[in-house]
């Protein structure tokens, strides 16, 4: 993987974009040695930023005023233009609108390709109650930007089906951009009491999976489980059609 450029785009809070982001991080460290470098650009949760080990630039691009500030905005594709290595945007919900629509007005998409970057954007649509809203953000994202799109089906708040059972990657709403879809990752729903409590522990720690395997306060169960997530979740990354990126 050299020099792809990684947007974490939905429109629902608390969906679980700073969670791929971190996840999405670590995969693209362990591929190779090419320099990776973050940025969140989050205007209230800063969550990624508190990820030390992936040294993460917080740049808040909105104003008070709630627009985009084109300078601060600018830098930071300044920076992702002027330096090679793979990189990863994590975004809020409060900043998806306007930070979708600056990318658009500036063909931010198009100037990253042209200078040899692969472009890729990570929707996230979670199950349960969240199905409608985030099925809706997936379809505005595919309808806004022609870039290749990665699915993170997030079944933490329940399976990714309708109420009559048809599963999402089933319906007519996944089937009209199915085909801009290089990859699907499951969040897959685990154990809560077991395998749940360490992610949620090595989350709230702000830890890498690197982190957790040299950590004392982790046990070797903990860190067993937390290794069997990360392998199924790196394992689903190594099957995205990636372009030879």
């Amino acid at each position: 993987m050299q020099n792809t450029v990684h947007f974490i785009l939905q429109g629902k809070g608390g969906i679980g974009k700073t969670l791929v982001s971190t996840i999405l991080a670590q995969w693209l460290k362990s591929k190779d040695d090419a320099p990776l470098r973050c940025y969140d650009t989050d205007q209230e949760n800063t969550t990624f930023s508190r990820y030390k080990a992936l040294d993460v630039k917080h740049i808040p691009v909105m104003t008070a005023a709630r627009t985009i500030d084109p300078k601060r905005f600018d830098a930071l594709m300044i920076d992702i233009l002027e330096n090679d290595g793979n990189c990863v945007i994590d975004n809020g919900a409060n900043t998806f609108s306007p930070l979708l629509a600056y990318l658009l007005e500036n063909h931010c998409f198009a100037l990253l390709e042209d200078s040899g970057r692969k472009v890729y954007i990570h929707t996230i649509v979670g199950g349960g109650d969240t199905l409608h809203d985030t099925a809706m953000g997936f379809v505005s994202t595919a309808k806004s930007a022609d870039v290749p799109l990665v699915l993170w089906e997030n079944e933490h708040f329940g399976p990714l089906q309708s109420a009559s059972g048809k599963a999402f990657i089933e319906s007519q709403t996944y089937a009209e951009h199915s085909a801009r879809v290089k990859g699907r990752v499951v969040l897959a729903q685990r154990n809560a009491d077991t395998f749940g409590a360490d992610i949620k522990k090595m989350n709230t720690a702000r830890m890498t999976v690197d982190e957790v395997k040299a950590s004392d306060k982790f046990n070797v169960m903990e860190k067993q489980r937390i290794k069997v997530v990360f392998r199924d979740l790196f394992e689903q990354l190594d099957k995205v059609e990636w372009n030879g990126g």
